[in-house]
């Protein structure tokens, strides 16, 4: 009997590719090419058609509030019937864990892109990286649609949130999270080529390739005109760190260039990204981007199949119409309209990172790692990364008289705002749900919860959601905590062309730091819009970002004074939206509010 050298884990990656390759039938190739979305994967479908990989779109999961081994059960299920087809290649599942494993019910959330941006740690990055990858790997999904590494330019934008921040040196530093996610290459290890180093480690995907964060008045999908040059200085140069770290595969934006879809770019996928930099790993298309390069949505799918496939497209996340992009794809080649050499090469990147991460070996989830979600030592490292990425903004009327850190012991302390005891406004988007929701959506401490842990057992701690100003005046209070903020949103339904606080919050403010010395704290995912008499009126301010679960301890461990301010501003603070978009290279007509960079100590020191 003919031996299998795909099979064999001791056999070079090349021979094992040309093995698989020569075995496979067409339908078998195209099969790979193809990513459809959970809940349309039959036993049946994934066996007979070779489905290549499976994915959970944004809350998409095996019940309600599933927990990791419900989700290592499900994917192991799917798995099984990949391992009953033909050649017994086995499915890539895929997640958005884009801040933790934030689909999955009791996992550690950490703090969105934009507040670890503001840490300037890359080492912090990599281990939440990695934290992160012990966590997807608990439920058995070998893949995660992240990091994020748009440089965002305009925070008008929808997804600022998942930006690290507008410039891009902040950005390649925080690419570390695919060392985190993947595990550090070896010495020698040939650039461009995935790589994993082992079942503690997720495939990693670099997202969205390129200049999704620089679009026309950050318009969500929108248009990025720009030289080039331009392209290259702002929006790629953190993909070239993240090929040579060995991502394992890219993403395509939503968005286009110069009036250009980037999933019909042949020029900047083929010609840039695999040619020009040596990326030898897979592209993914974004979910239903064939279906977008036609107007309307979804028409005219047979040519959206072939410019995207021709454009340099490897993997096409469908990802449920998958019967008919199948066939599509299928008359397309045998119609000549589409090489068999670039069927071919698709196939061969595809399955290379099948074979880089082991998948082959070790297809099923190791239920030995579920005791690595939201264990001790990662809710830590999710606290840390929240008193890291808090950006103090103000502190003091008098700076010369700081108003922070807070008295733990003070008599009696004023709560007010729906983002003070929230913990689903406090993780934001892509958390349990696409869009986020509001409530106890999974486990956490919300900073109502963390103040009446750390506060004197003498002090009295006073919540209202939503005071008015009767209730304020009928006490006496030592200080307030007013926390407001933006409520969840993901994309296009983030877009905002005035940038308010949501919910009244600017007003709450006014009324309460009227009345009562007031802390504010904004959880938003980008600057808001702050007047200069709110400014006025508060004692101090605190940028804290989207701080995820354990958002409440991070924050209090900082505002009570264990730990000093760290955080510094990872974008442009601007005094109203008519000055946007607004850089710090803008030289003369720079004049921010808070200037990129910006944050203080507790003793009202500015950081550097």
């Amino acid at each position: 009997m003919m031996k299998c050298i795909y099979k064999d884990p001791n056999a070079a990656i090349d021979a094992r590719l040309k093995d698989l390759i020569s075995q496979m039938s067409l339908a078998e190739k195209i099969g790979q090419m193809t990513q459809i979305e959970r809940t349309v994967a039959t036993p049946s479908a994934i066996k007979n058609l070779s489905i290549g990989s499976i994915l959970s779109v944004g809350g998409s999961g095996p019940f309600e509030n599933a927990e990791s081994a419900d989700w290592a059960a499900m994917v192991d299920s799917f798995q099984k019937a990949a391992l009953e087809s033909r050649l017994g290649i086995p499915v890539l599942y895929g997640t958005d864990a884009v801040h933790g494993n934030n689909n999955v019910y009791g996992a550690t959330i950490f703090p969105h892109n934009v507040g670890l941006g503001a840490t300037r740690d890359a080492d912090l990055i990599r281990r939440i990286g990695a934290a992160t990858a012990l966590e997807v790997r608990a439920c058995g999904i070998h893949y995660t649609f992240a990091p994020c590494i748009a440089v965002c330019r305009d925070p008008r934008w929808g997804r600022c949130y998942e930006s690290f921040g507008e410039d891009p040196h902040i950005v390649k530093m925080m690419t570390s999270m695919v060392t985190g996610l993947q595990g550090q290459p070896p010495e020698g290890h040939p650039v461009g080529h995935p790589f994993l180093a082992g079942r503690e480690n997720v495939v990693a995907c670099a997202k969205h390739f390129v200049g999704d964060g620089g679009t026309k008045n950050g318009i969500n999908e929108g248009d990025t005109v720009s030289s080039y040059d331009e392209l290259e200085k702002l929006h790629m140069a953190p993909f070239f760190d993240c090929i040579s770290r060995g991502v394992c595969t890219i993403m395509a934006s939503y968005s286009s260039w110069n009036g250009t879809k980037l999933h019909d770019s042949h020029f900047l996928l083929t010609e840039i990204l695999k040619n020009k930099l040596g990326f030898k790993g897979f592209i993914i298309s974004d979910s239903e981007g064939l279906d977008r390069l036609s107007s309307p949505h979804g028409s005219n799918y047979q040519q959206s199949v072939l410019s995207a496939i021709n454009a340099g497209i490897d993997l096409v996340m469908v990802p449920f119409r998958f019967e008919l992009f199948i066939g599509d794809l299928m008359h397309l080649v045998e119609a000549g309209k589409i090489a068999m050499k670039r069927i071919d090469d698709a196939v061969e990147r595809i399955l290379r990172v099948k074979f880089a991460s082991g998948l082959f070996e070790h297809p099923f989830s190791d239920r030995s790692l579920l005791g690595t979600v939201r264990c001790e030592q990662h809710k830590e490292l999710a606290r840390e990364a929240v008193r890291k990425s808090l950006v103090l903004l103000k502190n003091g009327k008098d700076p010369k008289k700081p108003f922070l850190p807070l008295d733990r012991n003070a008599k009696t302390i004023f709560v007010a705002g729906r983002h003070a005891d929230d913990l689903g406004y406090q993780c934001g988007g892509w958390t349990m749900t696409w869009e986020g929701k509001s409530g106890r959506i999974t486990t956490g401490n919300t900073i109502l919860d963390a103040i009446r842990e750390v506060v004197g057992n003498e002090t009295e701690v006073i919540y209202d959601e939503n005071p008015s100003a009767g209730t304020i005046t009928d006490k006496e209070y030592s200080f307030a905590i007013v926390v407001v903020g933006e409520g969840p949103y993901v994309e296009f339904g983030g877009d905002s062309t005035d940038l308010t606080i949501h919910f009244n919050g600017a007003e709450l403010i006014s009324m309460v730091a009227e009345q009562i010395p007031t802390l504010a704290i904004l959880i938003s995912g980008r600057p808001l819009f702050l007047e200069p008499q709110l400014l006025d009126k508060t004692e101090a301010l605190v940028s804290a970002w989207l701080p995820g679960s354990e958002g409440g301890r991070g924050i209090v461990d900082v505002i009570f004074g264990d730990h000093e301010f760290q955080g510094r501003l990872p974008l442009t603070w601007f005094k109203n939206v008519e000055q946007l978009p607004m850089h710090v290279e803008d030289n003369d007509s720079y004049d921010p509010l808070f200037p990129i960079g910006f944050g203080l100590t507790s003793k009202n020191e500015l950081l550097m």
